[in-house]
């Protein structure tokens, strides 16, 4: 499924026009403001119960191998965002 499937159902199943559904997949995940990317960035954790957390993952430098020539070289440290699912969301899905 993409974005515009998505649009497509979250407008059927909540009786909403697609310019309101896509206003709202907008908000939650857009990914220059989104409400979850907003969130992340000032370090917060976004839980939704029973679907699954949003986090972000702090990673320290460490060193590392060139695939091509074998060198070894030093990889900075980084932060990643991370999604745990969910008790209810594993359960639903197997």
């Amino acid at each position: 499924m993409n974005k515009t499937e998505l649009i497509q159902q979250l407008a059927d199943r909540a009786d909403l026009s697609k310019s309101d559904a896509q206003n709202a997949i907008d908000a939650l995940f857009s990914s220059s403001d989104g409400i979850i990317v907003k969130e992340l960035k000032k370090g917060n954790k976004v839980q939704i119960t029973g679907f699954g957390s949003f986090e972000t993952r702090k990673r320290g430098a460490r060193k590392g191998r060139n695939p091509r020539t074998g060198e070894e070289i030093k990889i900075g440290p980084s932060t990643s965002a991370s999604f745990k699912a969910g008790k209810g969301l594993k359960d639903a899905v197997s």
